[in-house]
């Protein structure tokens, strides 16, 4: 089994290093953070019950973690490296510096940036070709997607294949966008929505409510395309553009473009830790990861006949 280097104990590092623990592969973690070790036995006891192939004994996870903070000996002799700093492009260029010139020749260098570009991050690299980027969503030992965007087929077609054998599931973008595919997506709706709550129409809990009981149950099964196309009824997308597409334009330009002000910043803080409270991490995660698991546990119940465990 291949060797994971993973860069960063945030949120999204620590699901990484659980997942690719869960599926056996030895996990070295590379931190500043002096109480990295405490940190990530926290997260293998918070995320260790929700891996989607099934629960996972958090003793045997942490086994398979080793720690090394010194960046350079992290990288050495390692397949793969999972890099999870901060999106400050001077801080990713001149750690992928280091890394290209530590890790095997051979080793493929994953991202998880959420709107950087691999040419960019790549730049002081010597062999940028196998820097990819493998965005994913929160928490991605969980939510299945990962974005993959790079410079080189080979290096592309082994991200994906990882991915894969992580239970993943990897979409390669075509074209290089900032912010990518799935983030543009969220900004967009997240516009909306910060919209309709600053100007009074509803509140942050009721916005929460008639998204999760309408596009929110919709697009956890279909697409937005696949929705509209049985939409238009028999004569799918091309009837439902006819009769309606003629004033999407119009219906566009009449969305909300919210200012972030402190006062906007302060509605949408005061009317969330009022919905669902503070301090209470740990519990609003679990109960997240949850209702995910609930879904995808259906979904793969219909897939296989409802027959096999939705689980795995």
């Amino acid at each position: 089994m291949p060797t994971v280097t993973v860069i960063g104990a945030g949120t999204i590092g620590l699901s990484w290093i659980t997942l690719f623990s869960a599926h056996g592969l030895t996990v070295r973690v590379n931190s500043r953070r002096p109480d990295a070790e405490r940190i990530v036995r926290e997260a293998l006891e918070l995320f260790g019950p929700t891996i989607t192939s099934g629960a996972r004994d958090p003793d045997e996870l942490a086994a398979r973690i080793e720690f090394e903070p010194d960046l350079e000996r992290a990288v050495a002799g390692v397949n793969i490296v999972s890099e999870n700093a901060p999106d400050d492009l001077a801080l990713k260029q001149e750690l992928f510096a280091t890394v290209g010139k530590a890790a095997p020749a051979g080793a493929l260098l994953l991202s998880s940036t959420s709107k950087l570009l691999p040419a960019d991050m790549g730049e002081r690299m010597t062999d940028a070709k196998r820097l990819v980027v493998g965005h994913p969503f929160n928490p991605p030992h969980i939510v299945p997607l990962v974005e993959v965007l790079g410079t080189d087929a080979a290096a592309i077609a082994e991200a994906v294949a990882f991915f894969e054998s992580v239970g993943r599931v990897p979409v390669v973008l075509h074209k290089a966008l900032p912010a990518f595919a799935a983030n543009r997506l969220q900004s967009a709706l997240l516009r909306e929505c910060v919209h309709l709550v600053v100007e009074g129409v509803v509140t942050v809990a009721e916005l929460d409510a008639i998204v999760t009981h309408s596009i929110g149950l919709r697009w956890s099964t279909i697409g937005p395309f696949h929705a509209f196309h049985l939409g238009g009824g028999e004569g799918g997308l091309r009837k439902w553009l006819a009769h309606l597409g003629t004033g999407l334009e119009q219906g566009w330009r009449g969305l909300g473009q919210p200012r972030m002000t402190p006062a906007t910043i302060a509605t949408l803080v005061e009317q969330t830790e009022h919905a669902y409270g503070t301090g209470n991490y740990a519990e609003l995660a679990r109960a997240r990861d949850d209702k995910h698991l609930a879904v995808l546990a259906a979904l793969a119940s219909l897939e296989h006949g409802g027959q096999s465990d939705a689980r795995s």
